[in-house]
């Protein structure tokens, strides 16, 4: 059975680009926000000492990004949340992940990535020199950050996604064209 939750809004980018921030605001304006799985298990498994990582197993980093991210699409129908729901990157972010490295997709995690759908239209967040920077979860250099944005666009194009660049601006004003954007979004569909 395949999900569909129009209610389901993907914040996606490059590292490094404001989403979190966004996010954040969203959150404090009363939305329920599901974050990001990939940092939760890079600090995770840094903790622990597990192999889980970008820099030590790809693949078995890229099958835990899947699996928590299919269990937060879950978390997130168990809210039954009238309002929309926020996710800090989604399943294809995952699917992302994998082409760039060269990974190969197992039949199950296609199934996944077709199983769990969002809302048509993803909000993504350009590259955007002037706030970007590195730490222990994020090691990308500019360039990798870069090519990610130009890859998510695509990988969620190529999955039937509509791309909505949300534009480099402050905080709230990026929060604000996220949620007029649904708004026109929704009467768009009355």
């Amino acid at each position: 059975m395949k999900y569909q939750n129009k209610n389901f809004y993907i914040l996606t980018g490059g590292p490094g680009v404001g989403k979190t921030s966004v996010l954040n605001e969203l959150e404090k304006s009363g939305y329920t926000v599901m974050p990001e799985t990939a940092r939760a298990i890079i600090k995770e498994q840094m903790a622990t000492g597990g192999e889980a990582l970008p820099w030590k197993s790809k693949e078995l980093y890229m099958q835990l990004m899947v699996e928590a991210s299919a269990e937060s699409y879950r978390e997130a129908i168990s809210k039954n949340s009238l309002l929309p729901v926020f996710f800090d990157r989604g399943i294809l972010d995952a699917v992302c992940y994998a082409r760039m490295v060269g990974l190969d997709l197992s039949n199950e995690i296609q199934e996944i990535a077709e199983h769990y759908q969002y809302n048509t239209k993803i909000f993504i967040f350009p590259p955007w020199q002037g706030i970007y920077k590195t730490d222990e979860e994020r090691k990308q250099d500019w360039k990798e950050a870069e090519a990610t944005f130009e890859a998510m666009k695509k990988t969620y194009q190529d999955y039937g996604y509509e791309i909505i660049e949300v534009p480099k601006d402050t905080v709230e004003k990026r929060k604000e064209f996220i949620i007029n954007r649904i708004k026109q979004n929704t009467s768009d569909e009355d």
